[in-house]
């Protein structure tokens, strides 16, 4: 970053590690990864997103999991958390946010990409969001985020009776090439990342799969639900039948799950 304006105002901070990372990024870690130009150490890393003291977007990657992840903790639990990582666990400073911020430092011009006359914004490219008003597998995986986050809200509007697979012209073969998929992972298991567990109410579990061209979000004693990018903005729920049941708890199985 320029040395004049160096200070970040940090606004949030998410991790990227093999269990947890924005799917935003790509279907597995590895791709996550790829998508900052990073290797996909197991360790993982931290990303904090903030503005220098000209209110350029930077994005900085440290290699202190613990100390971002203490941070995110503590913010969702709403207490103050200072996040400062040392500059020697700093790998890079990317020009940018690859994700979308909402706030911005107070004090500051609004958030704007950094000048193309900084050094470092001139040798990489600046990392933006994904452009909401298309579709493909960004928006994709944000769809898939959004019913997860969302369960009790998306599982209201799907029938009781939903069919293991769901009838319709078209919709029988997408979603059935997806669970096979599925039960391709249980063999032989996908990149990391490509199966994630997350605690859900009681027993059960939140799980998120994804590959090429597809999503899957489920609740391993309820349905699934699949988004494929050939099929912009619709959402294919499956029933539980007595092929589901056994399918998410052989996922649940292979699924990488976060330390905390």
């Amino acid at each position: 970053m320029a040395t004049d304006e160096d200070s970040l105002h940090v606004l949030t901070a998410v991790l990227l590690t093999p269990a947890r990372f924005p799917s935003v990024l790509g279907d597995d870690y590895p791709q996550a990864c790829a998508a900052l130009g990073l290797e996909p150490y197991a360790e993982g890393y931290g990303l904090v997103l903030g503005q220098d003291g000209g209110g350029a977007r930077w994005t900085v990657v440290t290699e202190d999991v613990t100390l971002v992840a203490g941070a995110i903790a503590a913010w969702d639990c709403g207490i103050d958390q200072e996040l400062s990582p040392d500059a020697g666990t700093v790998i890079s400073a990317l020009p940018g946010w690859p994700l979308s911020v909402a706030v911005a430092a107070p004090g500051l011009p609004a958030p704007h990409d950094p000048p193309e006359t900084d050094e470092l914004a001139s040798e990489v490219p600046v990392l933006a969001p994904p452009d909401s008003s298309a579709w493909g597998p960004a928006q994709r995986r944000l769809g898939a985020d959004e019913i997860a986050l969302q369960w009790a809200q998306w599982r209201e509007e799907a029938e009781d009776g939903v069919e293991f697979v769901p009838r319709g012209e078209g919709c029988d073969s997408r979603v059935r090439g997806v669970l096979a998929a599925i039960r391709a992972y249980v063999q032989t298991p996908p990149p990391p990342g490509r199966v994630r567990s997350a605690f859900a109410s009681g027993d059960a579990r939140i799980l998120r799969a994804d590959g090429p061209g597809w999503s899957v979000v489920a609740r391993t004693d309820d349905i699934a639900f699949v988004l494929l990018d050939e099929a912009p903005g619709e959402v294919f729920p499956v029933g539980r039948g007595s092929e589901l049941p056994g399918l998410l708890a052989a996922l649940d199985g292979i699924a990488l799950r976060p330390a905390a």
